[in-house]
């Protein structure tokens, strides 16, 4: 979290820098993902002032009810239409909706550069926020790796089921064990049907073994399963005016019975 946060204020600074960003601008610029959910819960007002259990427009349905549309993306047809409309009366209707730092199921995206046996390559890693005694940390859940993908592609059912051991195998001293070695490209589909492939660890080994080596961050995202029925993403926008840094990029209306499917992609050992 310290070096995101260092990495938006760098952002910030290099604005001020380059554009000469006006004193509103940089009022109402989200600079920081912390100050994004404090705004998104109406703990501070569009322009920067914190606001405490004890201040009566804390978390006030009616004052969320305006800011929350300054938290999209106002460019993006998406997250600027009758979809955010719906979004923000769903929020602010009962009023009991909020985005908690320690809610769980929320993600953060980081995509980075590596090197991979001397090639230059894209791998987007999941962190998601553990406990750790009386605080909290962010730890790697998940990754994508086009070549990871390459090892597991995924064979139809149909296909699958003509690749298996008799169930009287046993009998043989499985004699015939030798079919599973035979074609090493589709050796999981002797895997039981439960079986996922673990790309964390093929990621924690491929980088012990110097095959995989870490060059810089590229890009930050965030993805939010908290609010009920709903699936939102956060990215961050560096632009003139008064609708930049960290805002909503993308929103989905999402049943609950449907998200359970999409969190395992984000936190396979859910």
């Amino acid at each position: 979290m310290l070096a995101l946060c260092f990495k938006v204020n760098a952002q910030v600074i290099g604005d001020l820098g380059d554009v000469q960003m006006d004193e509103r601008e940089l009022y109402t610029m989200t600079k920081q993902m912390g100050q994004f959910i404090h705004r998104f819960n109406y703990e501070e007002d569009p322009s920067g002032n914190r606001l405490y259990p004890n201040d009566k427009d804390y978390r006030s349905a009616a004052k969320r009810k305006e800011a929350l549309p300054l938290l999209f993306d106002l460019d993006n047809p998406r997250t600027a239409g009758t979809l955010r409309d719906f979004f923000v009366e769903d929020l602010t209707k009962t009023n009991n909706q909020f985005f908690e730092f320690l809610g769980g199921d929320w993600f953060s995206e980081v995509s980075a550069k590596f090197k991979w046996k001397g090639q230059e390559v894209d791998v987007s890693m999941i962190l998601t926020l553990e406990k750790d005694g009386l605080g909290s940390k962010w730890v790697i859940s998940n990754v994508f790796f086009s070549e990871f993908q390459k090892y597991f592609p995924q064979g139809e059912l149909a296909e699958r089921e003509k690749h298996f051991l008799h169930p009287m195998s046993h009998e043989l001293d499985f004699m015939n064990i030798y079919k599973i070695f035979k074609d090493p490209e589709i050796i999981e589909y002797y895997a039981s049907t439960e079986y996922l492939p673990d790309y964390l660890t093929l990621f924690f080994y491929e980088i012990k073994q110097g095959n995989l080596k870490f060059d810089h961050v590229e890009n930050v995202k965030f993805h939010v399963f908290q609010i009920k029925n709903w699936y939102f993403e956060v990215s961050w926008f560096n632009r003139r005016g008064y609708n930049s840094g960290w805002l909503i990029s993308n929103l989905v209306y999402l049943k609950d019975s449907e998200k359970e499917a999409l969190l395992k992609i984000y936190q396979p050992k859910r």
